[in-house]
């Protein structure tokens, strides 16, 4: 960080939120590369089979409370390479595929190979009925970044292309108003903040493209009670986390807070209930089918590793997932909170079968 301030963003100096919005999602963003984001960072989508069968699993209940719509909508925001739209349609019954229109929404352009049944588009559908699902979407919606002065005032941070960092004029107005009541720094030099209201916003509108059923936001997340004092705005490049440089080559992702974008009725639980509740347990199979089905109990114990490291504390598992239902009940757990918290409540619904 630079010493003084600078009053005004220029072509040089942006604020975060413009530098990150032009480092992935430009001409010659990150997300526009032809190698995927899987080459660079991986995604409980990457881990295993699983979580798309989850997902399923999910979509069937979403179908059920729908009472089995002629067209049953799936969205896959963030879509990456269609990996978890086309993991969900192979899990799914064939009935189930036979009305289910699925959606791979991304930046980027169409994969070659994508399954035909997948529509592509750059902006998700609007007034339909299913699953919306966005995994690890929020974390790479551009937000601006904050950090104390000398005498404890928050300012706008500003950033250099080389990832240099200055600090700008001081946080007013709405800004202001959201970190008064979601995360208020620390007054101490070097305290910093992410302002999340562009991914309130996403939210919302997400929402609002269901006509009925159910918005699935899975990410890194943190709480007004916990928030993190220098914040998270962190890159990754080539598998490996790295200092976050805005040109384009490396992933810019920050934490999300979660609790401000949820929406009155939202439930947050962490992926490692939420995946319990959709019947992956990560349980070892019994010893004893080594000896009567040794090729079995070796293709059993990969599942429950793989299912493991999905559901693993202080990993993967400790993932948020905020689930908004439209027009239908709660599909995981009850009862819905006004206040939400990232618990992990008793479940207690049943682990979903494959049964439609």
């Amino acid at each position: 960080m630079t010493d003084g301030t600078a009053d005004m963003t220029t072509d040089e100096w942006r604020t975060w939120r413009r530098a990150t919005e032009e480092a992935l999602y430009g001409p010659d963003g990150f997300y526009r590369r032809p190698e995927g984001p899987a080459a660079h960072f991986r995604t409980s989508v990457h881990v295993s089979p699983l979580f798309a069968g989850a997902v399923a699993r999910l979509l069937l209940r979403v179908d059920k409370a729908l009472d089995h719509p002629p067209e049953l909508t799936f969205v896959d925001m963030g879509a990456g390479r269609g990996e978890l739209v086309s993991g969900v349609l192979s899990a799914l019954p064939e009935e189930v595929v036979s009305r289910t229109r699925a959606y791979g929404v991304d930046i980027a352009g169409r994969p070659p190979s994508l399954d035909d049944r997948i529509e592509w588009n750059v902006t998700p559908p609007q007034d339909v009925e299913g699953l919306f699902f966005a995994n690890e979407w929020l974390d790479n919606v551009p937000l601006d970044v904050v950090e104390a002065d000398a005498d404890g005032v928050a300012r706008v941070v500003l950033v250099h292309a080389d990832g240099t960092e200055r600090l700008g004029h001081p946080v007013s107005g709405a800004d202001a108003e959201w970190l008064e009541r979601w995360w208020p720094p620390a007054p101490v030099p070097g305290a910093r903040a992410e302002i999340g209201i562009p991914r309130d916003t996403a939210w919302a509108s997400a929402v609002r493209g269901l006509r009925r059923g159910l918005a699935v936001a899975v990410d890194y997340a943190h709480f007004r009670e916990t928030r993190p004092p220098f914040g998270t705005l962190t890159g990754f490049r080539e598998g490996r986390e790295t200092v976050p440089v805005p040109d384009g080559s490396c992933d810019i992702t920050a934490h999300v807070a979660l609790d401000a974008c949820a929406l009155p009725g939202a439930r947050l639980l962490t992926q490692r209930a939420a995946l319990r509740a959709l019947g992956v347990t990560g349980e070892r199979p019994p010893l004893a089918l080594a000896t009567t089905d040794p090729a079995g109990y070796v293709r059993e114990l990969s599942t429950a590793g793989a299912a493991a490291e999905l559901t693993a504390l202080g990993g993967l598992g400790d993932f948020g997932w905020l689930l908004q239902p439209v027009g239908i009940g709660p599909l995981l757990a009850d009862p819905p909170v006004t206040d939400p918290r990232l618990t992990d409540p008793p479940v207690t619904d049943p682990p979903v079968t494959d049964a439609p």
